[in-house]
């Protein structure tokens, strides 16, 4: 990769639509981040408020890449990052307040070890800083069925962060809410999946870089805070469709094959109950979402086929660090199993 001598070795990449005040909210702490090498972007996912007149007039330091078109999440960050080249990519959502020395912890981890891949700080909760955040909380996981789930968070339950997750640990996959990677593995991986929109696409990546042999950490050392519910609401038709779609996506995509002929049908089994739980408590309307979720992902197939065919060509020696070898399902809900440091990890 050519770097030219003024090149910045941090790139931190904040995507925004529509968030002028968020932006001026939470660029100003990235910019007083106590390291010096790194310079901010801001990916415009064509925004119809004050967004450009903010940026130019009270932080003209920081680089705009304007898109025509809100291409939501993925597709803003694929289309944005052919703009950036630098050494490290830090993909940053514009609900997210940093911490002073957010950045020097992760960028010195990655650079002790080529083999790490993808980095995430510790997230917490923007409302109640106490407590861990939905996305990422202290380092991301996988059940054996495909199932994610986090240190600090499990379903329903956000643990209070009392220091329990604070050792730097190598986890399955990291929080694309605030996501360190070499741009070099981003773009030689496939980078995100443009045909996610938004959730599970930072897992899919991850996966892909752990088939690939690598590394993804956790760094609590860093800390950044979450309002969350921003791209799309926390409970929202929504975000249920596509969380349930994409997940089988991902399964579909990275799973080795004699695992996935099983997993995928009793994962969509397993969704299934779900289903009939939702419609019995009167939730016609995640009913409803979860049935064009497997819908869609069954009419796309060959579609989704063919894009594990092309990811499966970069598996080599696949990395299975954090992977959790129960049923999180199982556990939470039937051996009411609520914390990360309940399960059994041997």
């Amino acid at each position: 990769m050519s770097m030219s001598d003024s090149q910045k070795k941090v790139g931190v990449v904040v995507i925004s639509y529509n968030g002028a005040e968020l932006l001026e909210k939470f660029i100003p702490p990235i910019l007083a981040s106590d390291y010096d090498d790194f310079e901010v972007y801001v990916i415009d996912n064509a925004s119809t408020d004050n967004t450009q007149e903010l940026l130019k007039e009270k932080f003209p330091s920081v680089k705009v890449i304007t898109l025509d078109v809100n291409k939501g999440f993925t597709t803003g960050y694929v289309e944005g990052l052919k703009h950036v080249t630098n050494e490290y990519y830090v993909l940053i959502s514009a609900d997210i307040e940093v911490t002073n020395n957010w950045i020097r912890p992760i960028i010195e981890l990655m650079d002790s070890d080529p083999d790490i891949a993808a980095c995430q700080p510790k997230v917490k909760s923007w409302d109640d800083k106490n407590r861990f955040e939905y996305s990422g909380s202290a380092g991301g996981y996988i059940d054996r069925f495909g199932y994610p789930f986090c240190r600090g968070r499990m379903f329903f339950t956000m643990e209070e962060d009392t220091g329990q997750y604070d050792d730097t640990r190598e986890t399955f996959w990291a929080t694309g809410g605030c996501l360190f990677i070499r741009s070099e593995l981003y773009n030689r991986s496939g980078g995100l999946d443009n045909d996610f929109y938004a959730h599970m696409e930072e897992i899919d990546l991850c996966w892909r870089l752990k088939n690939m042999g690598y590394k993804i950490m956790v760094c609590p050392e860093s800390v950044v805070y979450h309002v969350g519910g921003h791209i799309i609401a926390y409970g929202s038709p929504a975000k249920i469709y596509r969380n349930f779609r994409n997940s089988l996506i991902t399964n579909l995509k990275n799973m080795p094959l004699n695992e996935l002929i099983w997993k995928i049908p009793f994962r969509m089994t397993l969704d299934m109950v779900y289903e009939i739980k939702v419609l019995l408590s009167g939730n016609f309307m995640e009913y409803i979402n979860i049935a064009k979720a497997h819908l869609h992902f069954l009419i796309y197939l060959p579609k989704w086929w063919a894009k594990r065919r092309e990811v499966q060509k970069l598996v080599a020696n696949p990395n299975k660090a954090g992977v959790y070898k129960g049923s999180i399902v199982f556990d939470y809900f039937i051996r009411k199993k609520k914390r990360f440091s309940d399960l059994d990890f041997h």
